[in-house]
């Protein structure tokens, strides 16, 4: 695993051992990059379930202004904070549940949501977004899931969705209007 561009290009960050998370694999996260290469360059951006906070740090690589990484599990903050030394990257980590940070109402502009596969946390995530209003104008919504995940629909004032298939994943790019 590797920030594949920007300022920490190159650098090797560190990943979990055991199965309890799931990184991105590198074709995905430079898919992904390559479909939201313009809407990057200072933003603020919400990495929610962070696991190894690679999508994040990518995103502060590219030239986010700021990225707060959320996830439940001090292991994967413990790897979030051991891949920003890395980087020589300064973010701010929450250690709690990603439904909750929702609710405190902060404005984002990206939000990486990828939760743990089939736990029905990436729909429920998606509600919350919208319900807690915590994605500015023209922001995006990037969410990763398996192939056959079903999201909520879309309403009018996020209704521009893309989806996008790599193999048993699912990318699901939400953009909020203007």
């Amino acid at each position: 695993m590797r920030v594949i561009s920007g300022e920490y290009r190159g650098r090797r960050l560190l990943e979990p051992s055991g199965k309890n998370v799931r990184p991105t694999t590198d074709q995905v996260k430079e898919a992904v990059f390559n479909i939201i290469q313009f809407d990057i360059e200072g933003r603020r951006v919400l990495d929610l379930f962070a696991g190894t906070g690679q999508m994040g740090i990518e995103a502060l690589s590219r030239g986010a202004r700021e990225c707060v990484f959320v996830d439940s599990s001090n292991e994967s903050l413990r790897l979030v904070k051991e891949n920003l030394r890395r980087c020589g990257a300064r973010a701010r980590t929450e250690a709690c549940d990603a439904l909750s940070f929702l609710r405190r109402r902060e404005g984002f502009d990206l939000v990486f949501i990828d939760p743990p596969y089939d736990s029905g946390l990436a729909a429920e995530a998606v509600e919350a977004v919208k319900e807690f209003d915590i994605l500015s104008k023209g922001g995006i919504m990037v969410v990763e899931s398996r192939r056959d995940a079903v999201l909520p629909a879309t309403q009018a004032e996020y209704g521009a969705e893309k989806v996008y298939r790599y193999g048993k994943i699912k990318i699901t790019v939400i953009t909020r209007g203007i």
